[in-house]
């Protein structure tokens, strides 16, 4: 069987060290990345992470251009696992639940949906107004995951890492990829839960 395919889209939220860590974790398995970021995206990306996103990628990503509608994934003909946007603008979210394909992350996901593959958008916005819990709740009735950056706190955190590490672990599992972030929960004795 030939190596998994899997969209990864960076949009103009908040949340760059989800999208960081989630590429550095998946390209460690068999999964090629075809990697979409707005430039809004790409800004927010370097403000956080102190680096440009073109500076700060594993080996092996393919990079596209968020106007280039002939990359392979802009057909329903490119099989894939699905897709992870993260982290996902309310703009986003809100072109992609109202079906507006302005750019090749909304087409990208719109091909998810119509293809009924996995889509996890991961906003990060709070608070949330009635305009951003429409669009979640039409995009979940269409097919898509809304997977919001809310780390749990169970497995007692220590550092922002294990905050983010959480949140990318549940983004992995979404996919049905597994993933060694963080352990399951176990709710038997404390003295074996993750620490």
């Amino acid at each position: 069987m030939g190596e998994k395919q899997l969209i990864v889209a960076i949009t103009g939220a908040s949340g760059a060290a989800y999208a960081r860590m989630l590429l550095h974790t998946i390209s460690q398995e068999k999964v090629h990345i075809h990697l979409v970021a707005s430039q809004a995206g790409k800004l927010v990306y370097n403000l956080e992470i102190g680096k440009p996103l073109e500076d700060d990628l594993p080996s092996g990503v393919s990079v596209y251009d968020e106007s280039d509608f002939t990359a392979p994934f802009a057909s329903g003909s490119f099989n894939s696992e699905g897709m992870a946007v993260v982290p996902c603008s309310m703009g986003t979210l809100a072109a992609i639940a109202n079906g507006i394909s302005q750019n090749l992350v909304h087409r990208a996901a719109d091909v998810c949906l119509k293809e009924g593959r996995r889509l996890i958008l991961v906003p990060r916005e709070t608070p949330l107004n009635t305009i951003h819990l429409h669009n979640m709740l039409r995009l979940a009735k269409a097919g898509g995951i809304i997977l919001p950056a809310m780390p749990g706190f169970y497995h007692q955190p220590r550092t922002v890492d294990d905050l983010v590490r959480f949140v990318v672990a549940r983004i992995i599992e979404q996919l049905h990829m597994p993933q060694n972030l963080i352990p399951p929960w176990n709710s038997g004795n404390s003295s074996d839960r993750p620490l």
